[in-house]
């Protein structure tokens, strides 16, 4: 008894031991984007001008209708404008047009049945499942579900009146009014920057991917377990293309509406990396993605194809490096926009000597292809498969970048 009593002692310290661990790593990450924010202009520091323009629209908007016009529904408009300040003016605009409707449907109908029934309970139960199929109209987009708040506010508000009516739906429109011109005239919020950071870590990324199995080809060192080791870092280059489609997706929405007034005024520099890059970089990660699979082909007990030799594996591994180190300078030149693009070596690819590096160990790898095809098909295909990918990995990173959308 005594046993069973303390057995649970050694996985509750456990437990409890890798929840501070979590709560160390969470006060580690905001810390250090605490110190991003403040040392320069970057994502986090974006997240909290955001932050304070929603709260800076909130206090005005309760100050306009509490204060100066003595809105007995003041509530509302500090509670529509917080909301709208969004990623982008366009977004802002949309939002407060579907929200308005919204409000405006979840209002009437939460007092037509109040008016109808005489009693806010079977209100409640006659309006909200109608307004909650309402909330899945696409036409409302994501702000349906205020259809449904604004009715439970009408209902617990018992006054159900005309004046209150017009009132909560003044206010609605007061703070939808505040909270798309404050996100509109104050440091309107821009993501180009996310396009091209997110641009360059994919280029710095993948350039670490073909280093990493550059280096462990060369130590000859690698089995199915490396190979498993690579894929997931493949993989995590797919999430980042996803993270670049979406940042792509921000910034040109937030280009609309604002375009003519960013340049007016200068508020940030409109050089975006044309959207050719990122296809051009689906390519290169699709590239990396199909030597790896190849790769691990090679190493798989169940299969006829083996790993290329060793000679061949060395220079295979060199010309990785090479690549590597090609995205990697891809990755320093996305990073500096307006920079030359003349095809001079710190901005194009390789540089020359490493560049007639590469055409020697493609040409000895052509030589080991001829070599293999005596071995058998299976080998001569693995060695074919990697080489054709690395081929199209060069011709990528080697073509000149397209110049930046103005």
């Amino acid at each position: 008894m005594c046993a069973s009593r303390f057995s649970g002692y050694p996985a509750r310290m456990i437990r409890g031991t890798e929840a501070k661990d979590r709560v160390r790593n969470e006060m580690r990450t905001v810390a250090a984007a605490a110190r991003r924010a403040a040392r320069g202009p970057g994502r986090e520091r974006d997240l909290v001008v955001q932050s304070l323009k929603a709260a800076a629209a909130a206090l005005l908007a309760w100050t306009v209708a509490d204060e100066w016009l003595g809105d007995p529904m003041a509530l509302m408009a500090p509670w529509v404008a917080v909301v709208l300040v969004q990623a982008t003016v366009y977004s802002s605009l949309r939002q407060a047009a579907q929200q308005f409707a919204a409000i405006c449907v979840g209002t009437l109908l939460a007092s037509a049945a109040q008016v109808l029934t005489g009693n806010s309970l079977a209100a409640l139960a006659l309006s909200v499942p109608v307004l909650m199929l309402l909330a899945n109209w696409p036409r409302f987009g994501d702000q349906g579900i205020y259809a449904t708040t604004t009715a439970l506010f009408t209902l617990a508000s018992d006054t159900v009146t005309t004046s209150a009516i017009s009132h909560r739906l003044a206010q609605a429109a007061l703070g939808a009014v505040i909270g798309v011109a404050v996100n509109a005239l104050v440091l309107p919020p821009v993501h180009l920057r996310d396009v091209r950071e997110n641009l360059a870590a994919l280029a710095q990324e993948t350039g670490d991917v073909l280093t990493d199995i550059a280096e462990d080809l060369r130590q000859g060192d690698w089995d199915a377990s490396t190979t498993a080791h690579w894929s997931r870092a493949s993989a995590r280059l797919s999430r980042r293309l996803d993270d670049l489609r979406a940042a792509r997706g921000w910034s040109q929405e937030s280009l609309r509406l604002t375009r003519d007034w960013l340049k007016a005024f200068h508020r940030v520099p409109l050089d975006v990396p044309a959207a050719d890059e990122d296809e051009r970089w689906s390519r290169i990660t699709g590239h990396a993605a199909a030597l790896v699979r190849a790769l691990a082909v090679s190493v798989n007990g169940g299969r006829t194809a083996g790993p290329p030799d060793g000679a061949a594996l060395h220079s295979y591994a060199r010309l990785l490096a090479l690549l590597g180190e090609a995205c990697h300078c891809e990755g320093r030149r996305l990073l500096e926009p307006g920079g030359p693009r003349d095809g001079s070596d710190a901005y194009y690819g390789t540089d020359r000597r490493a560049e007639a590096t590469m055409r020697e160990l493609h040409e000895a790898l052509q030589t080991s292809l001829r070599d293999h095809a005596g071995l058998g098909a299976p080998r001569t295909a693995v060695l074919g498969t990697l080489l054709l990918q690395a081929e199209n990995i060069w011709a990528e990173t080697e073509r000149p970048s397209p110049a930046p959308r103005p």
